[in-house]
Parts: C-alpha cells; sequence; structure tokens
C-alpha cells in the first residue's frame, strides 16, 4: 500500500488495493473469489481508499476498478440475503467497519437507518473533489452499479453485464442515479424488470460512457484517467463540483435519502415474489431463490435496438 502523505489510513487495507500512477489513484476493490462482492468492511476500506486519494496531492484523479473478472457482483449475498445483519455478517470480519448497524431490525425505520449508515460509506464517491473513473468489466449487478453510477465516468468493456436483477423481488436500489444517467423510461424499463445489459448497449442509452473490447479496457480506462490527471486538481474539482451542484437542483442528493427509505419499504412487501423468495431462501437456499427468482426472465438482457 502507498501510505497517505499526511498519514490518515486508520488500517491495513485487506479488500481494496491502492496505488498511485501518473497521477493517478487506483482504487481497485479485491474480492476476485467473491466476484468483488461488497461487505460493509470493503465498503469502508473503499470509503478509506477514495478519500485517501482525495486528500493527496500527487493524485489529481481516480479510478475504480474490481479485481479479476469482475467489476462488482452487487452486495455480499451471505449477509443480508441469507438473513443476518450488515452487522452480524461484519462480526465475522477481522477488518469491521467504522459505521454501525443496528443488529436487530425490528420495524421499518431500523432497515432505513442501516442502508443510510451505507450510504455514508458509497455517497464518498459523489462528494469527493476529486473526478472518479468506475472501470467495468464482467459483472456489474445490483450494489456494483450503485457504485459505477456514483462515478463522474463510466467505461466499460464490451461484454460487461449490467444491470440491478434484484428489483424482481428485494427491493429497489437503496442508491440511485439511474434517472440522471439514462432518463425517466429507461430507468422504469430497468428497474421494472431487473434486466442487465451488455456494456456495448449501455453506452447506447448513456448509462456508460464508452465501450471498448475487453482486452483494451485497461489501456484505455488508464489512457483517460491519465488524460485526466494531466489537469490540475484545483481545476478538476471546480468542474466536478459545479456539476455535481446542478445534479443536486435536480434532486440527485435527496433522491439518495429517498430510495434508502423505498427500499425498505420494498423488503416489507408481500406479495407473491416477495413472498416466495423468502420461502425459498429458508427452505432451500440462496441458490434456489435466486434461481426461482429469475427464471421467468430468459437470460435476462435488455437489448437496445434502432440506435
Amino acid at each position: 500500500m502507498t501510505q497517505n502523505y499526511r498519514g490518515k489510513w486508520l488500517r491495513e487495507p485487506k479488500f481494496v488495493e491502492f496505488e498511485v500512477v501518473d497521477n493517478v489513484a487506483l482504487v481497485r476493490l479485491n474480492r476476485p473469489d467473491k466476484r468483488n462482492a461488497l461487505s460493509p468492511a470493503m465498503l469502508q476500506e473503499m470509503h478509506d481508499a477514495l478519500l485517501e486519494a482525495d486528500d493527496r496531492v500527487d493524485v489529481n484523479c481516480v479510478l475504480l476498478s474490481g479485481a479479476g473478472k469482475d467489476f462488482c457482483a452487487g452486495y455480499d449475498l451471505d449477509g443480508t440475503y441469507a438473513g443476518r445483519t450488515a452487522d452480524a455478517a461484519a462480526q465475522n470480519d477481522p477488518h469491521q467497519p467504522l459505521v454501525t448497524y443496528r443488529s436487530v431490525i425490528s420495524c421499518h425505520d431500523d432497515d432505513v437507518w442501516n442502508l443510510e449508515q451505507s450510504q455514508k460509506l458509497t455517497n464518498i464517491i459523489f462528494d469527493m473533489h476529486k473526478p472518479v473513473i468506475a472501470k467495468v468489466q464482467g459483472n456489474c449487478l445490483a450494489g456494483g452499479t450503485d457504485l459505477a453510477l456514483a462515478c463522474d465516468m463510466v467505461i466499460v468493456s464490451e461484454t460487461a453485464r449490467i444491470g440491478f436483477p434484484a428489483t424482481r423481488a428485494n427491493g429497489t436500489p437503496p442508491s440511485n442515479m439511474w434517472l440522471y444517467h439514462v432518463g425517466p423510461q429507461w430507468a422504469k424499463r430497468l428497474l421494472m424488470t431487473g434486466d442487465k445489459m451488455t456494456g456495448a448497449d449501455a453506452v447506447k442509452i448513456g448509462l456508460a460512457l464508452d465501450c471498448v473490447p475487453a482486452e483494451d479496457l485497461d489501456v484505455e480506462a488508464m489512457a483517460l484517467a491519465r488524460r485526466i490527471g494531466a489537469i490540475d486538481n484545483e481545476l478538476l474539482s471546480v468542474h466536478k463540483r459545479v456539476i455535481n451542484l446542478a445534479l443536486e437542483q435536480m434532486g440527485a442528493r435527496t433522491m439518495q435519502r429517498v430510495a434508502a427509505e423505498m427500499d425498505a419499504r420494498a423488503h416489507l412487501s408481500k406479495g407473491p415474489r416477495r413472498t416466495q423468495f423468502k420461502s425459498d431462501m429458508a427452505e432451500h437456499g440462496l441458490k434456489v431463490a435466486l434461481a426461482n427468482r429469475d427464471a421467468p426472465f430468459g437470460d435476462g438482457y435488455v437489448r437496445v435496438r434502432g440506435r
């Protein structure tokens, strides 16, 4: 790990890699065996790495990526979907997050409160002064999209898989920037079906800035980061903050609070699909629950035509 020039790291990271190359901070999610699924500890380490990058004088731009074949396949299914609270999952993690989760969810507000604690860690992407580019390969699903769509730019491989299948039975994105990237119709189309799309199609609707062949992704993403990183960080901060302020004027910041509350509300659903998923989880486990949830949707892809 590259040491912070002000020495503000609170712990040696376990699930996130960090280095600085040519004024670019490379922040890499590093749980490839879990498809970089998001645990409370990983979210905390990502937050700390991004804050360090924002603090350093030798960094002008950040490239956020995932180790291995995937960017991020979503939230750790061994936690919430397995019936364990975020706090309980963290207890088995040697790098417990600094945020605190309510270990017993006895009401709607408890669920909202826990979701807001996670948001404190992911909102750093939007709030930090320096630009963040998401480099997306493989799966970028559910919580992975929460991260990618909070970034200032998203560059994807043509074969990347992007979507939020959990909206079919589990809830709504607890951090929601879909509207601001693709407009109301595509946001509804994707969230109301849970369908995913390839990186090539994501570019067509504005979900990503650019797509390249998978074998070129590392080179192209770094080239963009270096190009942006050649600008003084004070100027980059002005550009980012004025545009993000415009997004705030369009409600983007308030949307995040609303999204957390609506996700918690969705968790209370007693509809047949939600009920079936919970029953499958209890009787057969996660694999069967996911298979039954997704079976009616075929391969689960939406294809963009007429562009």
